[in-house]
């Protein structure tokens, strides 16, 4: 793939901050669609040459220029992916100068990278190549949430009608704080119906929900919509794990009578490490201490399915709770990982998962890379026809 076009070198690297406060001011109400030329701006305004912004696709295996007449590029192996992988800036040497590969990152989310041409890596010109990083990410995150165009221009493939409306509920893959990170994958990306994951930080509490809907289709996919909703509904009313879990078996059993899901929600204090966990029908979650997974550690008595009416609705939901290790991880799963088979139907198997994960944070990748790396390996493994939806979410506390 090529290098990315870019205008001839200055030696001038002298900031127009009056020039730059005009196009921060501008950025408030400039269109997605105009970003490209407005990074381009930006980046003269810091004494720059130009900057071109990469997003990664759904899947994360492509990083799609927001120039339409560029190529992608790849995260596997190129420049531009080692600095979306290890989240640090990666200088590429070229005829008249240097490409400076910059993550975009909002919060903890990766969104991309974004391509800084300039004379030299100097101090100053990468404390502000940076600094540009910086307000693009915030300028992406806050307009895509109404643009369809971001939106359009990160898939690869047609979506499906269910995973369309799935996707509309689902939160940004990886959120957190100092004290704790939480991070999702879900796959196929673009024909899910069933699962879903949900995670949000409240002051100093994380709160987690993985979940799988009994079914393929596009009612199924309702079912887990209505439970995020009703989830998120009491949560943000300030209700407890065991209200947020009852509202969820209320909500599905009067507006969705004939459907259930199994999921597991978890709170986590990340102050004092206390989680506590409902599971309902679902695989326990996992903990991963020092390398190795602690077994039975969250296993806990079998609870009925959310959403089940009637007599067979639980009295009460029973809430486990034990104290984290700084360090520790917790892993939340549906069946469709585990149960991936390959062409002569041998499964990844819940052995091969966890160690694939204890390996990769071993090697030092961050929890979202661990996540797709591994769901790469799983798409591999069933040769990208899952067959079954496959979601994971990964949550780490390091209160240090």
């Amino acid at each position: 793939m090529s290098d990315p076009p870019h205008a001839p070198v200055g030696s001038d690297a002298a900031v127009d901050e009056s020039r730059l406060e005009e196009l921060i001011v501008e950025a408030q109400t400039a269109l997605p669609v105009e970003l490209p030329a407005l990074a381009h701006r930006c980046a003269s305004a810091l004494g720059l040459d130009s900057a071109l912004i990469y997003l990664v696709d759904l899947q994360q295996r492509q990083f799609i220029p927001l120039d339409e007449a560029l190529e992608p590029l790849s995260v596997a192996d190129s420049s531009a992916g080692w600095a979306y992988r290890t989240l640090s800036p990666r200088v590429a040497d070229t005829d008249d100068g240097v490409i400076i590969w910059m993550p975009l990152v909002d919060g903890a989310e990766r969104l991309g990278v974004l391509a800084v041409r300039t004379a030299s890596p100097d101090e100053a010109r990468m404390r502000r190549s940076r600094m540009l990083a910086h307000l693009l990410a915030m300028l992406i995150t806050s307009k895509r949430a109404y643009s369809d165009w971001l939106a359009a221009r990160i898939r690869t493939a047609t979506m499906g009608l269910p995973a369309e409306m799935l996707r509309a509920f689902l939160p940004p893959r990886t959120i957190g704080s100092r004290r704790c990170v939480s991070t999702a994958v879900l796959e196929p990306a673009y024909d899910i119906a069933g699962d879903a994951f949900d995670h949000s930080v409240v002051k100093n509490v994380l709160h987690t929900m993985i979940l799988d809907a009994m079914g393929h289709d596009l009612a199924f996919g309702l079912t887990t919509s209505v439970a995020m909703a009703a989830a998120r509904n009491t949560r943000r009313g300030g209700g407890d794990l065991a209200d947020v879990v009852g509202s969820v078996d209320r909500a599905l059993a009067q507006w969705l009578p004939d459907h259930f899901c199994t999921g597991v929600r978890c709170r986590l204090d990340a102050i004092t490490g206390v989680l506590r966990w409902v599971n309902c029908g679902h695989p326990p979650p996992l903990l991963i201490r020092s390398e190795r997974v602690v077994h039975g550690a969250l296993d806990s008595p079998p609870q009925p399915p959310i959403g089940l009416a009637g007599e067979l609705a639980p009295a009460a939901r029973q809430v486990r709770e034990t104290t984290l290790e700084p360090g520790d991880h917790v892993l939340l799963y549906t069946d469709g990982v585990v149960e991936a088979r390959d062409a002569n139907g041998v499964g990844f198997g819940l052995d091969r998962f966890t160690d694939f994960i204890i390996r990769s944070s071993a090697a030092g990748q961050r929890p979202a890379e661990v996540l797709r790396l591994l769901i790469h390996a799983l798409l591999d493994h069933q040769r990208n026809r899952l067959r079954d939806d496959a979601s994971i979410l990964l949550f780490e506390w390091h209160p240090q």
